[in-house]
């Protein structure tokens, strides 16, 4: 492959999302395969964005429901298109293939999105029975198991919307087993049109290098207020969960820590829950998440809902702080091995961990080792960056056996050129005479 066009639902944000750091790896990755790349996306230029020119990456800004992206796809060529989620490849997917119907067609799912939002459908559900608001935002996290999930997805269009995009697709590239298995099992999804690959980079886990014990101080959290379940753990931690910590704090005699709450583009919603008398601070945006993480004692990540690779805690695992998480946050993060730091779903049983890991420098010790080992024998047990480039070698040598195998794909295809082509030409022409 020798130029590669990746079409970005936004610009990619390295230091406000773990989706944002997932895309500069791919971007240089393809770069190190000597590919040319450009990158074009339909979102306004975000503030937080990094500059893909400086590392000598082609940007582009593309319309939505504009033929103008025919032309400009048509002039390019590119041997390939990544899809950055499953929207963008409805909105331009028919389009690539209009245009350039050689070119590999790859998506980058970031995490199912249906299976998130069918969590959170389920936790909504709960919450309408609450007595009251406060009550409402002390819901525990619903336990589900996958024959429910795949019951709950199938209420959405998203579940069918998003497994048709993986069917179109030549190859999509997945962060989580878990999802991987929910695809094939349950979604009769060929393990040929998935491939894992949760992370490219491998950084050194270096344990000498970060703050012991001694030199932390406070809880932290981070994640970006967009994300939705960032926001409602954010809720459970004001309203229930940090008032428990606290009082565990109070009850043992010891001088309560603070916790600080990173974060970008924190709405007036979130600013306005900052309150220092309660040591709830809401800090924003961090211009080093790793800096911020590696000053913290414990990291909190408290996820009611939620699906994929969860990047706090991978910063948290890499900074040798421990966490206190969920059954759905630590879910495709350890491969079985034992946790760094605790799983918690009752409010209870996360704040008397948070206290423990907090008092005890022995536990402490033990559960930051093992987010070392997490890291060396999970996610670094392969060198996924050269199974990546061997697998894109083999489709795009064997792209006419592999998409003949795929009829589904193929089916999926026509019938989409109907819908979505006819509906973009629509909003085009309508756009064009107002």
């Amino acid at each position: 492959m020798k130029h590669i066009l990746i079409i970005g639902y936004v610009w990619p944000e390295p230091k406000s999302s773990a989706a944002g750091s997932r895309m500069l790896e791919l971007v240089q990755l393809l770069l190190a395969m000597n590919c040319r790349v450009t990158f074009a996306s339909a979102a306004a230029l975000s503030e937080h964005r990094f500059d893909l020119s400086a590392i000598g990456v082609t940007e582009k800004s593309i319309a939505l429901n504009c033929s103008s992206f025919d032309e400009f796809v048509r002039e390019l060529q590119p041997d390939a298109v990544l899809f950055d989620r499953f929207f963008t490849e409805e909105q331009f997917g028919w389009r690539v293939a209009q245009q350039c119907p050689t070119a590999l067609r790859i998506l980058d799912t970031e995490d199912l999105h249906s299976l998130r939002q069918a969590r959170q459908q389920l936790l909504k559900a709960t919450q309408k029975m609450a007595v009251d608001e406060k009550a409402r935002q002390s819901v525990s996290p619903v336990r589900a198991t996958a024959a429910e999930l795949y019951a709950q997805m199938c209420t959405s269009d998203m579940a069918q919307r998003e497994v048709a995009a993986i069917f179109r697709c030549d190859l999509s590239l997945m962060i989580s087993e878990v999802e991987m298995d929910l695809l094939q099992h349950y979604f009769s999804v060929p393990a040929a049109l998935l491939f894992y690959c949760p992370f490219l980079s491998q950084p050194a886990i270096n344990a000498a290098g970060v703050p012991d014990f001694s030199a932390r101080q406070h809880f932290v959290t981070i994640g970006n207020f967009r994300h939705e379940p960032n926001w409602d753990s954010v809720l459970w931690l004001k309203h229930q969960l940090w008032p428990l910590i606290r009082t565990q704090f109070v009850n043992a005699g010891v001088a309560a820590p603070e916790l600080h709450i990173y974060g970008a583009y924190p709405p007036p919603k979130a600013t306005q829950l900052h309150n220092p008398k309660e040591g709830f601070h809401i800090k924003g945006w961090a211009v080093d998440a790793h800096a911020v993480m590696q000053n913290a004692r414990v990291c909190l990540a408290p996820l009611r809902f939620g699906a994929g690779i969860k990047g706090k805690l991978m910063d948290a695992m890499h900074s040798g702080t421990p966490s206190v998480t969920t059954t759905i946050g630590s879910e495709s993060m350890s491969g079985g091995l034992a946790w760094c730091g605790a799983v918690a779903d009752s409010a209870d049983e996360f704040a008397r961990a948070a206290l423990e890991l907090y008092q005890q420098p022995s536990l402490w010790q033990e559960k930051q080792q093992q987010g070392f080992n997490i890291l060396r024998d999970y996610f670094y047990r392969c060198d996924y960056t050269a199974l990546l480039q061997q697998r894109l070698r083999t489709l795009e040598e064997n792209i006419a056996t592999e998409r003949q195998a795929n009829f589904i794909g193929q089916m999926l295809r026509h019938h989409q050129h109907k819908s979505t082509q006819y509906m973009a030409q629509w909003i085009e022409a309508k756009n064009r005479h107002q």
